[in-house]
């Protein structure tokens, strides 16, 4: 596996996770959170300025957004109980399509 994909897959991770925790940071009123914030998404940019050196942008951004999209609403829907509609699903859903087509199907990628 080219090693871009690997940062590119940490990055999404630690932007999760940066995420995740800006919501219990209470608007950066919690420390412990608000580090996570902070050194979670400096990680995940520092990873993704690595990646961006083989993958060209549109494609490392789609599977950037679109994998943390659908991470940070499954994780929004089991952890903080927040509901997701129909209409919801089904964005969710063509998101993680449209990630999985450009993964499997495009060569852009440069895999």
């Amino acid at each position: 596996m080219n090693p871009s994909w690997i940062y590119l897959s940490i990055a999404i991770a630690a932007e999760v996770i940066a995420t995740s925790a800006l919501k219990v940071s209470d608007g950066f009123t919690r420390p412990l959170p608000s580090a996570i914030t902070a050194v979670g998404y400096g990680l995940a940019f520092y990873l993704l300025a690595l990646a961006l050196k083989t993958i060209p942008v549109g494609v490392a951004y789609a599977v950037w957004s679109g994998a943390g999209i659908v991470a940070i609403a499954l994780i929004g829907y089991f952890v903080f109980h927040q509901s997701l509609d129909t209409p919801a699903l089904i964005g969710i859903g063509l998101i993680l399509a449209g990630v999985l087509v450009l993964n499997v199907f495009s060569g852009s990628g440069g895999h």
